[in-house]
This record gives structure tokens, sequence and C-alpha cells, in this order.
């Protein structure tokens, strides 16, 4: 019998970069590429994100192309937010989900032209979005290997990319897109992130992905430019409340017990659910759950102490089960202790007496900890920088 030949990862088109840079070889597979959990220093790196430049391999991002006359059409059947307000040039964050309401992932909608749309998401779901193209003049490809992507994060995000020579990006509005020529290429910019904080992503062919690295790194030298893992920008990320699926959430077509799944109410979501659209999937079921109530509160908890909540139980004063958390982390920049966690309704209003239920190793032993939260009315990171169109010239 031959033996159990190992899974090779693939590279992303920044690889060979990736690897040089990649000092602790601490790797992770996302979606079947190699990907960076962190290069140097996990602090050192969050640290760029939030007082530099943090830069983001996102290639193994899904990315799905959608064109064709009905493409408008299909996008508003199958999003709950209303895609005929997007217009040519603009980005727009947006949820789908089943028939029953429930959400199978979340991710930015990309209007790059008259009936050219690019879908960026966590999960894969080419087949679910074919099917649901059934009757319509569309055409939906997976571009996942055809598109080089970097997230440039941080508050010289801007001059390090018009130092690389992009004049006029400073421009360029939240969720805009813009294009300038680079390397013999397009190079294709949004100002959009999952960092909550000023950034770019960058999006061009793979042959010319090397030198957008080279360029970009040269730029942005003397604003201690450095390439940022997978576990900076989770701490970046629940710093500034944003949720992820397979995270904070069961995308719904991996549910396996029943009530597992959350609707667009139940994760915060519902200002992106547009009932006056006209007809969209899952809207029936959306329509019921807003009239009869939701099962599920999602929020943003300030945790008291330094120990982080992960996978903690959320507790009432009188010791009873109400929730859990789903992400949770110290964040430096914000000088907090914070989760996020879905709580059992009525849970989660600002006036409720809640604690964590955390255990912690101490001394070889296990301490249980029981820590106040307290439920917050927004995210504890988001720099007016992050708007602020143009950006400071640091």
């Amino acid at each position: 019998m031959k033996p159990h030949s190992e899974v090779r990862l693939l590279d992303t088109p920044f690889g060979s970069r990736v690897r040089d840079a990649c000092e602790v070889h601490q790797w992770e597979d996302w979606k079947g590429y190699l990907t960076a959990a962190a290069y140097e220093d996990v602090e050192l790196e969050y640290f760029a994100v939030r007082n530099a430049t943090g830069v983001f391999d996102l290639s193994p991002m899904t990315k799905y192309r959608i064109t064709g006359p009905d493409a408008q059409a299909f996008l508003n059947r199958v999003m709950t937010r209303n895609v005929r307000r997007l217009a040519p040039g603009r980005v727009g964050y947006t949820v789908w989900c089943n028939d029953a309401g429930m959400v199978l992932d979340d991710g930015t909608l990309f209007h790059l032209a008259e009936g050219e749309y690019r879908l960026c998401a966590q999960e894969r779901c080419l087949d679910w979005l074919q099917w649901s193209a059934l009757g319509l003049d569309v055409a939906i490809a997976d571009e996942t290997a055809d598109v080089a992507a970097l997230a440039v994060q941080g508050p010289t995000s801007c001059a390090t990319l018009r130092a690389m020579g992009l004049d006029g990006l400073e421009r360029l509005k939240p969720f805009g897109i813009a294009r300038f020529p680079f390397d013999g290429g397009e190079l294709l910019v949004s100002r959009t992130g999952f960092t909550g904080d000023l950034g770019y992503e960058l999006w061009m062919a793979p042959d010319h992905a090397e030198a957008l690295w080279d360029s970009l790194f040269d730029a942005g030298r003397d604003r201690l430019i450095r390439p940022m893992g997978t576990a900076a920008l989770e701490l970046a990320r629940i710093e500034a409340g944003f949720i992820q699926a397979g995270v904070d959430f069961v995308p719904a077509e991996q549910v396996l017990r029943h009530g597992r799944g959350r609707s667009p109410f139940e994760l915060g979501l519902g200002w992106l659910v547009d009932f006056g659209k006209g007809h969209f999937t899952g809207r029936n079921a959306l329509l019921k759950e807003k009239e009869n109530g939701s099962r599920y509160r999602f929020v943003r908890l300030d945790v008291d102490g330094n120990k982080p909540a992960e996978e903690s139980f959320i507790l009432d004063k009188s010791a009873n089960v109400v929730g859990h958390v789903t992400s949770a982390a110290w964040c430096a920049s914000a000088k907090r202790n914070l989760a996020l966690a879905s709580l059992e309704m009525p849970w989660g209003r600002p006036e409720d007496d809640l604690f964590a239920e955390i255990y912690y190793s101490r001394e070889q032993r296990w301490t249980r900890l029981e820590t106040r939260c307290t439920v917050m009315r927004g995210p504890a990171w988001d720099p007016p920088r992050r708007r602020q169109t143009p950006p400071a010239d640091f």
C-alpha cells in the first residue's frame, strides 16, 4: 500500500515574497492556500496596522465575477440589500440567506461597471449562485485564482500608496473604487478593509503581484510598513467589532444541528435587509421574524479585567447561561478586553447585568473566574480617519 501523501497547499501570487518575509514560519490553510498566521511578531504586526501600515495577503478570499444583462436583477434576488442603489464604481457590504432567512455568508459586492460585479466572500457558494441564477441571462465565474489582492491598512496607508505613484488616491471616498496604471497593467484600488481603520484593498492580475509587493514595500519603508498575518488581523477585526463567517456564526449550509443558523437580525445586520425592494431569497422568513421577534441578539462586550473571554459562557446575575462568546481578545489600542457574543433574547440590552465565565490555567490548575461584562453601544475602535477624505497626510 502506498504511503499517504501530504497535501500541498497552494501558493498565492505573492507566495515567494510571503515565504521570504515569514520569519517565524507560522502557517495556516486558507481555502487550500498557504497563508501566514504571523510573520515576525503578532503584536508588532498589530501595532503596524494601528500606527503605520500593515499589509495582508488577501488573495485566497473567494471571488466571483458576475456579468450579463440580468446581473443586477440576479444579485437583487439573492442579496438582502437593494443592489440597484449600488452605483458603478462603488462597493457595498452585504449578506445573503437561504429560504429560511439564515445567513449563508457575508461579503463585499463590487460594482465594477454596468452589468459587471465582483462578489468577495469567505465561503464558496458557486453552486448556490448558479442554482439561483436559473432563468436569468447572467454569467458567474470563480476568479479567485485570477486576481491577486493585498489589504493595505493603517494611518499611513494612503501616504504609502501615494509614494508608490497612485496620484489622486487621497480623493477616493470610503467604499469607492479607483483604477491606476501599474507595471504595464491595471491596478484596481478600493477603499475597503477588515481592520476598522483607514485602509485600501489592491486588486490586479497575478503576473504583476511580485512587482506590486516590491513597489509597495519600497514606498513604505520609511513609514515602517510591515506584512501582517491572520493573527494580527484577528485582533484588529475584533477591536472594530466585525463578524467573521465560520467563527461568529455558522454559515447556513454548514449547520448540522437545528437552530444553529443565524439570521441577519440575529447578527446585528438588520440594517442590510431591505424589504421595500421586492422579492429576495429568505424575504418571507425574515418578514415573519421581524413580526414575531428574533431568537438571539449579537452584541459587543467590554469585559472587566484582562483575561480574554474566549469560548466563555455569558451568565445573568443568577448564574443562568444566556449566551456564549464567539470571539474575544485583549485589544491594546482600545485598551479594552473585548468580546463578541450571541445572547438569547431579550438579553443584550445596555442595562443588563451580565458576566463572563472564564476558565484559565494558573500554576498548572484550571481556575474559574466570573467577571462583569458591559454591552457596548458601538465598536471599540472607529477612528475618524477611517472616513476622512482626504486622509491626514502622514
